[in-house]
């Protein structure tokens, strides 16, 4: 056994590309909370924002985010069979499970929804999914998943797509992978020198075992 014994993975961009349904209800969701609805373009360019600095940028409250996600929650369960995993998903966590180490997602969207997508011969070699948090609010599930784990934070990996996500390990005391594929460009991580970055599965599979 390596470095980690255990990886903890947020799911949203990071096991399942749900980046174009993220475009495709944004302004949908704009229109119903009463924030500013975005092109095509602005939606690109902030992508290499931190989430704080989008909401500003967008009008949306601090106090208003929890029922803009419940929303979004909603609607992706109500369409969650448009909503894939990534290719390599599969095989990674066959690879990493195979591999003994043990498995977690902590995620914003519902529980409920990560199941479904990931079909019960994937959700097998997952040991918990915690779900349902703020963006802002995944440290203290973080902390409780080691918990239930028995994991060490010198053992345990946190791997997202977000900025938010790294802080959210840092405020853990867990380290941090970038992954390259998705909401956030792996540039936005640069500043914050994250343990990993990951360019894709097979690189995210190869570092883990490696450490």
């Amino acid at each position: 056994m390596g470095r980690y014994t255990h990886l903890l993975f947020d799911f949203d961009g990071t096991l399942a590309d749900s980046f174009p349904f993220f475009v495709t209800v944004f302004n949908q969701l704009a229109a119903r909370h009463r924030f500013t609805a975005l092109s095509p373009a602005d939606i690109d360019r902030l992508r290499h924002l931190d989430a704080r600095t989008v909401m500003r940028h967008v009008g949306l409250p601090m106090w208003r985010l929890p029922f803009v996600a419940a929303d979004f929650r909603r609607l992706m369960a109500k369409t969650s069979q448009n909503i894939h995993l990534f290719d390599a998903t599969d095989a990674t966590l066959r690879s990493l499970h195979e591999a003994g180490l043990q498995l977690a997602v902590v995620t914003s969207n519902a529980p409920a929804t990560v199941h479904r997508l990931l079909g019960p011969e994937r959700a097998r070699v997952i040991a918990r999914v915690d779900g349902g948090s703020s963006i802002f609010g995944k440290r203290s599930r973080i902390r409780r998943v080691m918990r239930e784990l028995g994991a060490a934070p010198e053992r345990t990996l946190y791997v997202g797509d977000q900025v938010t996500d790294l802080q959210s390990a840092r405020r853990a005391g867990v380290a941090f992978g970038a992954v390259g594929w998705g909401y956030a460009p792996l540039a936005a991580f640069a500043p914050h020198a994250p343990e990993h970055v990951f360019t894709d599965m097979s690189d995210l599979v190869h570092q883990v075992l490696a450490a």
